[in-house]
């Protein structure tokens, strides 16, 4: 079995004027001078990351509104720092535009870096040639110098200059991300704290909730304890009538030889037999237990009168 690891990949030159072939397969692409702005400027500081900070400032004069992102290496003179902008969203729009998948990208380098031992023009589209001048390549009209051909670049041997485009860095800001993420952070760490919290509570409530149960004796489950406070419910409210039942009976102001003779509790009703009472007299009691509200009925005797109250 063969395998070709040091396959040599193409390299196209990346022009909005340019048309292309369908591209499928793996790619290097060198960015026009058209895709971004470059400077060679001398600075007081020795590492790149410390241009790059610098960056931002230097190019606002010359940057349309929009989102950038920045680049810099340092010159052949060592002296000096090559600085770039460039707009990912403008390069990726351009990719798309011209057919060529992102995909299908390997690595992105600026012509500056790359195309850098011409000593003539060369053409690059219809109207537009490429010239270096004090170390920058520019993009001249075609008119303006003899060339000497179509740029090819084909045998190009590419520099480190590489650069990454951030695909969504264009629809919110760098600083802006950064701030969203702080934002996101500090709410998931308050989200955190309040489920701990609330973790807490809720273990402190079960233990609670165990204890009582232990305490009094409760069923395993809500559902059981439910059905037997309702019982509980039932029962008491029986109670509470049967009491005030008996408080109504009590406080009746019976005549000489009228007497309760029984009473009764069973299956929610409440059984009262007097005796001695005469018919004008059982009307009276009637009126009086109607009165207190007591759902009942009456069974009379000769010589007795019975009450049967529901509960």
């Amino acid at each position: 079995m063969k395998f070709n690891f040091n396959k040599k990949l193409s390299t196209i030159f990346l022009d909005s004027y340019s048309e292309y072939e369908q591209i499928d397969s793996k790619v290097n692409v060198i960015l026009s001078p058209s895709l971004y702005w470059v400077k060679k400027i001398s600075l007081p500081v020795k590492y790149i990351r410390d241009v790059e900070k610098l960056l931002p400032s230097i190019f606002e004069d010359i940057l349309p509104e929009g989102n950038y992102s920045y680049s810099a290496y340092k010159s052949e003179n060592d002296e000096e720092f090559i600085v770039f902008a460039y707009s990912d969203k403008m390069i990726l729009d351009t990719l798309s535009q011209k057919g060529i998948s992102l995909s299908n990208v390997a690595n992105i380098y600026f012509a500056q870096s790359e195309i850098i031992d011409i000593e003539s023009a060369f053409k690059i589209n219809a109207t537009q040639s490429i010239y270096i001048k004090d170390e920058i390549l520019i993009l001249i009209p075609c008119c303006w110098i003899e060339e000497m051909g179509k740029l090819d670049v084909s045998d190009i041997k590419h520099s480190n200059h590489k650069i990454t485009l951030h695909q969504f860095g264009h629809i919110v800001e760098t600083k802006s991300l950064y701030k969203i993420g702080a934002i996101l952070m500090l709410m998931i760490l308050l989200l955190g704290t309040e489920y701990f919290i609330t973790a807490k509570k809720a273990s402190m409530v079960l233990d609670a909730k165990e204890e009582i149960f232990q305490n009094y004796k409760l069923k395993s489950t809500t559902f059981q304890n439910k059905a037997l406070l309702k019982k509980y419910n039932s029962v008491y409210a029986s109670q509470i009538k049967i009491r005030e039942y008996i408080s109504y009976l009590l406080k009746l102001k019976l005549k000489d030889g009228e007497r309760i003779s029984f009473v009764n509790i069973k299956n929610k009703k409440m059984l009262v037999s007097f005796t001695g009472v005469s018919k004008n007299r059982e009307s009276v009691i009637k009126k009086i237990l109607s009165s207190k509200g007591i759902s009942f009925k009456i069974k009379s005797t000769k010589d007795s009168m019975r009450i049967e109250a529901s509960l």
